[in-house]
């Protein structure tokens, strides 16, 4: 989870709890931030959620897209369910 950390912002100049020179128009104001490491894990998250979710559409869109022949239904059930298994094992799961 990640965690806020609430700080000083000045809405005039931007300081953030540190000495900045000052235009003249401070008022201070609360602000959240996050830890910078946090944020990167979130993106690293979100971009390995839009791989897996691409590597799930584009079986789907497979299945969509197939008709078997007559008397092959079985012989297709089982090429999705390799090609499912393995795109399950890509995404590491």
């Amino acid at each position: 989870m990640t965690e806020y950390v609430t700080a000083w912002e000045c809405i005039g100049c931007g300081r953030i709890e540190a000495p900045r020179p000052c235009i003249g128009v401070c008022q201070d104001r609360k602000a959240e931030f996050v830890y910078a490491r946090q944020y990167e894990e979130a993106i690293a998250r979100a971009e390995r959620s839009e791989r897996e979710m691409k590597i799930a559409k584009d079986v789907l869109a497979r299945l969509i897209k197939t008709t078997p022949q007559a008397g092959q239904w079985e012989r297709c059930y089982r090429a999705f369910q390799s090609t499912a298994a393995k795109a399950i094992a890509a995404c590491g799961s």
